[in-house]
């Protein structure tokens, strides 16, 4: 079956591929264990110097990079870019910090000496998906890869010519042979991959569904999984927060890579004595955005990155008005070439709406009165995502009520959420479980071993003669 990459800015095919045989897969099996052999024996150093050189090369070519992000997948050519530096910076990070994460911890026992080492797996399968097409990738790649794994990437299927320049990234940087592969095979194939005793772990980045699915193969294969699945993250806004502050930067948080981000907001839960004066700044200021080419400089939204995806889209948002829910903006595909849907916001919106319950992956923003703090907060951990959060409250009282009632993996006070190699990334209920970054992430992937040493009987003896 051929891989096409199509342009979402004009939906025509860029170039198509050829999927990975089941004969070039179990090469690239092999030539991971054997890349697992030498990448292991690295030193911190070593490894670091080439985790260094990716980033030199990732900001030295960040618009050729950003440039085919956008021409995949549809994300503005300014946030591409960035999103190449960003990953230039994660690159840097862990050369600099694994050895200090992954340092031999003494722990005090009866024994002469113990401590906990931390130890590489070996071939790591990832699962990643077109959103981010190099961040969601580098973000697992350099802690991996300088804790001394191997990684084998199963990208989405929309982004085949990231999948295969990353692959190309890391071999430039003098990463053995074998020590990052990209296989272009259709999800199908992955329970296989899975299921082969040389993956010793898998990560996935995607849908409920997808990691539904992943879970229970690596569940049965006894095997350690790492999920960072959906969000229907709640920005919530209090009266003593800064309302023109706050509805910027809901704008900005809702419509972030084109609505298309697991961690944009996507509920705002705004309470009844600064409602109207939110709504009315917030719908203005959508308004005012430009969706266009993405790789205008002034564009704000780009395409939809699949038909498909502004298909259902519009489905969700036609569904959730007939069901009662009033339309305040936008609400419509965009005619013409590509996949563009205009920046819309709905409110009044009932429980049997389809927006309710489910994750919108687009510029849509979801607009709901509250009374109360309790309120907000019964309302914001109404759902079964559990990713990130954001509150707008000058009350240190309702921070803390916020940051420890929230059912999110994230909380941000006074700013929208993002992603930080610095600190570990992941939600709980159906958004997943493990955790991405930070010293906590890196972890995720090694052998944590219990080490006690107890001296043989004469040894001090037999030393000293």
């Amino acid at each position: 079956m051929a891989i096409s990459s199509i342009d979402p800015s004009t939906g025509k095919t860029l170039q198509t591929f050829e999927e990975t045989t089941d004969a070039e897969v179990e090469q690239k099996l092999q030539r991971a264990l054997r890349a697992f052999e030498v990448q292991r024996k690295l030193s911190f150093r070593e490894r670091a110097q080439r985790m260094n050189q990716a980033a030199e090369i990732l900001d030295r070519d960040k618009r050729a990079y950003g440039q085919m992000m956008t021409e995949e997948m549809g994300k503005t050519l300014k946030s591409a870019i960035a999103e190449a530096e960003k990953c230039a910076a994660a690159c840097r990070y862990y050369a600099e910090h694994a050895e200090e994460f992954l340092r031999d911890e003494p722990v005090k026992t009866d024994a002469n000496s113990s401590y906990v080492r931390y130890l590489p797996l070996g071939p790591v399968l990832a699962v990643m998906p077109w959103n981010f097409p190099f961040w969601q990738v580098i973000r697992f790649a350099a802690p991996a890869l300088m804790a001394g794994n191997v990684g084998l990437l199963k990208h989405a299927s929309n982004v085949p010519r990231c999948a295969l320049a990353l692959e190309a990234l890391f071999e430039k940087a003098g990463f053995a042979e074998g020590t990052f592969q990209s296989l272009l095979i259709s999800g199908k194939r992955v329970a296989k991959l899975i299921d082969d005793p040389r993956i010793r772990a898998v990560t996935l980045t995607g849908s409920e569904e997808a990691g539904v699915s992943v879970a229970s193969q690596a569940g049965k294969q006894l095997k350690k999984a790492v999920l960072e699945l959906g969000g229907s993250d709640p920005f919530i806004v209090m009266p003593s927060a800064d309302i023109e502050a706050a509805a910027a930067t809901a704008v900005t948080a809702r419509n972030i890579n084109n609505g298309q981000s697991c961690i944009a907001a996507k509920r705002f839960i705004i309470h009844e004595r600064v409602y109207e004066e939110f709504e009315r700044r917030m719908v203005e200021k959508l308004g005012t955005l430009k969706v266009a080419d993405p790789k205008l400089e002034d564009t704000d939204i780009g395409p939809i990155a699949t038909d498909s995806g502004r298909d259902g889209i519009a489905e969700q948002v036609e569904r959730s008005v007939k069901a009662g829910a009033k339309l305040l903006i936008g609400g419509k595909k965009l005619p013409g070439p590509g996949f563009y849907y205009a920046p819309t916001a709905l409110t009044d919106i009932p429980e049997s709406a389809p927006v309710y319950r489910e994750e919108v992956f687009g510029p849509v923003a979801l607009l709901f009165k509250v009374k109360s703090i309790d309120e907000a907060i019964a309302l914001a951990n109404d759902s079964t995502f559990g990713l990130g959060s954001s509150v707008w409250t000058r009350d240190a009282n309702e921070r803390e009520r916020f940051i420890n009632e929230l059912e999110a993996g994230l909380t941000f006070v006074n700013a929208m959420v993002a992603s930080d190699a610095r600190l570990p990334f992941g939600g709980v209920k159906r958004s997943g479980f493990g955790r991405e970054l930070g010293s906590v992430g890196i972890r995720e992937f090694v052998n944590i071993k219990s080490v006690v040493i107890h001296e043989a009987a004469g040894a001090s003896k037999a030393a000293s003669e």
